[in-house]
């Protein structure tokens, strides 16, 4: 089969299309045909381990010191079960999912029947699907675990354009929130769209500095601070980011024991009834994701030289079986 190998971090050239021997799956493992992978922006770092500092080490001997010991990256997909071990008792062959999958830059990828993995929604395509699970969870993870939206919030969105922001826009919409979207001027129309009350152009306007509070601001592309953001938060505020530092762990703990405005950060979620959500919220027609471009295997070295430009809007998909 077909799969995207990287044996050394790096920048894009460092992925290379092989051919590898398909994988089998194991009793309580399930192999899906790959139809379509997204390129999320954490797939990037991993690439050339764009990590701070102070976990770059211990990253690196976890996952690899000269290069990943996983070779196939990939965090998420949609496709179809092609065969199933004998003891699985949650799929059949033929089924159409989508979820968190390790290694999905490839043509099969063999998971174990537990894993946080769903049948697909069945009103949209696998391409549209693959950018659902990592960027939807991490959504409901900060929005409704962390932050505890509710109706009536007022949230603020940093990158709400970008593959998490998108979605977020939408959940917050969901759960009866006021939100105000931060993106770039040619993402203003789509941001509004997804249902944003206000869109703020971060080129033409400091959303710190015109006066306003909101309850929740959301910082999916980890572009601000805490400290410049503290005087835009409520009373009793959540500043969220997805990727901690050293100073933003050391002003969580703070901020935990000062009481008042808070800072938290955290991961995605892992509940596979959260994907089920996200599932039955896209059939609902209440979320919907959002692609920029598509590409095949054979431009993935194209593809993630897109997405390291930052400039992306959604989701940029990996059309594996063409």
């Amino acid at each position: 089969m077909k799969a995207i190998v990287c044996t050394k971090y790096g920048p894009p050239e460092v992925l290379q299309l092989t051919d590898i021997k398909k994988p089998a799956p194991k009793d309580n493992e399930i192999l899906v045909k790959v139809h379509a992978t997204p390129i999320a922006s954490g797939d990037a770092k991993f690439r050339c381990f764009k990590f701070p500092y102070f976990v770059w080490l211990p990253m690196r001997i976890v996952y690899g010191i000269n290069g990943p010991r996983k070779k196939i990256l990939g965090s998420q997909l949609a496709g179809k079960i092609e065969a199933i071990g004998k003891d699985v008792k949650l799929f059949k062959k033929g089924d159409q999912v989508f979820g968190v999958a390790f290694g999905s830059y490839a043509e099969y990828v063999c998971l174990p029947e537990d894993s946080l993995i769903a049948l697909k929604p069945d009103n949209i395509t696998y391409q549209e699907a693959a950018g659902v699970p990592v960027a939807g969870l991490v959504a409901l993870a900060f929005l409704r675990d962390k932050a505890k939206i509710e109706r009536g919030k007022k949230v603020l969105i940093i990158g709400a354009s970008g593959s998490i922001g998108t979605l977020s826009v939408q959940l917050a919409k969901h759960y009866g929130a006021e939100i105000t979207g931060v993106c770039s001027t040619s993402n203003l129309e789509l941001v509004g769209s997804l249902g944003a009350d206000a869109v703020i152009d971060y080129t033409k306007e400091d959303f710190t500095k015109n006066g306003k509070t909101y309850d929740v601001i959301f910082d999916t592309v980890c572009k601000s601070s805490f400290s410049r953001c503290k005087n835009s938060l409520t009373k009793n505020g959540i500043y969220l980011v997805t990727v901690p530092t050293l100073a933003i762990i050391f002003q969580m703990l703070w901020t935990s024991i000062k009481g008042g405005k808070k800072l938290l950060f955290g991961g995605q979620s892992t509940k596979n009834e959260d994907l089920v959500l996200l599932k039955e919220l896209v059939e609902t027609g209440q979320i919907k994701p959002i692609i920029d471009r598509s590409y095949s295997l054979e431009q993935i070295v194209k593809a993630h030289r897109y997405v390291d430009s930052e400039h992306k809007k959604g989701n940029v998909i990996i059309n594996v079986d063409v």
